[in-house]
């Protein structure tokens, strides 16, 4: 059996159409409840999770731009620190080598040993060795290649007696110390967020305890999939205890608004072309208003035209109630259609 809900007649004034009455036992029945629209600040915490990754910038590699033989391994073992200028090997490439041999011929003066120190510059020739060559006027048959920046070898390729060509990588590093954490921000929380936010952080690897970060960049596009976009934060790691690739979760502090004229998000109906409150009459009168919402924040939504300080709208049992009230506003324009036919023919 369906509700009895109750007419409500031209008399109660110009707002009646769609408006519906429910006795006060149907208002129980139904678990209608209602909340006022009041004013404050909204500060919201936005909850993200992402998954942390080394820091582009921070990222390196050795690769020689010419040919040759490695001779000796310094560095031998990934996951092994190094610092910058370290010897990370020795290499012996006769393209080198024979350029290295013109200067020698040229006596290290003039035009020609100008143009050798140019091309070994090109090839990536440390400007060690360069300045070795220009005092000691002399081949060298074993470059020494070092660490580029501070950081933990994450790939190694170079092996005793190996041979390498021209952009072989022979190490990965990345300097681990400052790490990026790569969230997922959904959609309609992106207003809330902005570079230079402090974001607190948790790992599954270290429960209980909180990690400090920033956001770095917001980027540009949102995924057509998730309807998320993906922000950066920067997170420092100086003792090393966090890895890439673990998981996290997030709370960012968003933007204060102040002042804001608020309902609860459950109290808005939208059918995707407008958007919808009940506003609660006296007597169990409940008439539909079109209202424009703004920012949301947790389970709360801002408004910004159709609603004033102070009025009560329902934030339960408002489908039941709008379909209704949709059903008598059709219903009255069906009857206003039925009366101006009935005059025309008369």
């Amino acid at each position: 059996m369906g509700m009895a809900f109750l007419p409500v007649y031209g008399s109660q004034g110009p707002e009646a159409p769609g408006m519906v009455s429910l006795s006060p036992r149907l208002v129980q029945e139904t678990g209608v409840r209602t909340a006022v629209a009041t004013r404050h600040d909204m500060e919201p915490t936005i909850r993200i999770v992402g998954t942390l990754r080394m820091a582009e910038p921070a990222q390196s590699v050795v690769s020689p731009r010419f040919s040759g033989w490695v001779e000796r391994v310094f560095a031998d073992a990934t996951g092994e620190t190094v610092r910058k200028g370290n010897p990370l090997l020795t290499v012996y490439s006769p393209e080198v080598a024979h350029i290295e041999a013109e200067y020698q011929f040229a006596g290290g003066d003039g035009t020609s040993a100008d143009g050798t120190l140019q091309s070994l510059r090109a090839l990536g020739v440390p400007e060690e060795e360069l300045a070795r060559l220009k005092r000691e006027r002399r081949v060298n048959d074993h470059i020494v290649l070092r660490a580029p920046a501070d950081g933990t070898i994450l790939e190694k390729g170079a092996v005793a007696g190996a041979r390498f060509a021209p952009g072989t990588i022979l190490y990965s590093l990345a300097d681990l110390s400052r790490l990026w954490l790569i969230a997922d921000v959904y959609e309609d929380d992106l207003p809330w967020i902005l570079a230079g936010q402090n974001a607190v952080i948790h790992f599954v690897a270290w429960p209980g305890r909180a990690f400090a970060g920033r956001i770095d960049f917001v980027y540009p596009t949102v995924a057509e999939q998730t309807r998320t976009a993906r922000v950066r934060i920067v997170l420092p790691d100086p003792r090393g205890v966090l890895k890439p690739g673990m998981f996290a979760s997030a709370a960012i502090g968003g933007r204060i608004r102040r002042n804001v004229l608020t309902v609860p998000a459950s109290a808005v109906l939208d059918d995707g072309v407008r958007e919808t409150v009940l506003i609660a009459r006296s007597g169990g009168h409940f008439l539909p208003r079109q209202v424009r919402t703004g920012l949301r924040a947790g389970d709360e939504v801002e408004i910004l035209s159709g609603l004033t300080e102070g009025e009560r709208v329902v934030t339960s049992a408002t489908f039941l109630i709008d379909s209704e009230s949709n059903l008598r506003a059709a219903f009255g324009r069906m009857a206003g259609d039925v009366t101006k036919t009935g005059a025309a023919r008369e």
